[in-house]
């Protein structure tokens, strides 16, 4: 059983919503991003998605595409990142950890060698925001490395390819709540809620929901009808700033904590 099934299995067993968190690697500092991982799961989150650093992250918004760019500014790279994680596992061995980013890094790393470095630093899944399942082919080394490839879908998702990533999800099944970017205001959860019905009933996977998930009463609206909630820009956003790991580390339990309680008090 991989880290992410046990997890969400452990999870259900209990009867609480996943906690997913995205930070960008290396933002506010490359020199407190494995403090600030501890950091995220002494706050309480169960699943940590580490935003790959890259100059044209089209999916996101202003808050994550200059947390990218501060990062890249401090040379910032995958392999800065897979020896972040390594160093995480020397002590936490349990939680799991997704890289978020694009295909660009990857190719640029070779296919073949980052899922064998991936696979070694203790990655557990990868989400490539520009490689839709009809391209998946080119991360078919990561999962024969038994890395998860975490599929996307979206509210103008058709049903014909909804029911396709369904059956191939693994992990997790992300679904992107609104048509936009990261960190949009728009958050409508009783359509929301209707279409991860749907797919709850068809995935494989359990079903994760984020983009527009801001602070405690918008995670607990998620997390009502949903296996898993992520916030993402709202966190970078509180941790933009932060010169030391304690201070870091501070924001994160002071942003995290009623998130946290909310959907535990469900």
């Amino acid at each position: 059983m991989s880290r992410l099934e046990k997890r969400f299995a452990d999870l259900k067993t209990a009867g609480r919503t996943c906690l997913v968190t995205f930070i960008t690697a290396g933002d506010p500092s490359p020199e407190h991003v494995v403090s600030l991982l501890h950091g995220l799961v002494a706050a309480g989150a169960d699943v940590i998605e580490l935003g790959v650093p890259f100059s044209d992250p089209m999916a996101d918004g202003p808050v994550i595409q200059h947390a990218s760019e501060r990062a890249i500014k401090k040379g910032v790279g995958l392999h800065n990142i897979l020896a972040w994680i390594a160093a995480f596992r020397e002590t936490d061995n349990e939680t799991p950890i997704v890289l978020m980013g694009y295909l660009n890094p990857v190719e640029m790393y070779g296919y073949g060698s980052f899922a064998e470095d991936a696979l070694e630093s203790g990655v557990d899944g990868v989400l490539m925001v520009d490689c839709p399942l009809e391209e998946s082919a080119v991360l078919a080394p990561l999962r024969k490395q038994g890395l998860d490839q975490i599929l996307l879908a979206s509210p103008t998702t058709a049903e014909g390819r909804l029911a396709q990533l369904c059956e191939a999800a693994s992990g997790f099944l992300y679904y992107v709540s609104f048509a936009g970017i990261t960190g949009a205001a728009q958050l409508s959860t009783g359509q929301i809620a209707e279409r991860v019905a749907g797919i709850r009933a068809r995935s494989k996977a359990p079903v994760a929901v984020g983009f527009g998930v801001r602070d405690a009463a918008s995670a607990r609206a998620i997390g009502e009808f949903a296996d898993a909630v992520v916030i993402g820009s709202a966190l970078v956003d509180r941790l933009a700033g932060a010169d030391t790991a304690e201070d870091a580390a501070s924001r994160a339990h002071a942003f995290l904590a009623p998130i946290r309680t909310a959907l535990d008090a469900r």
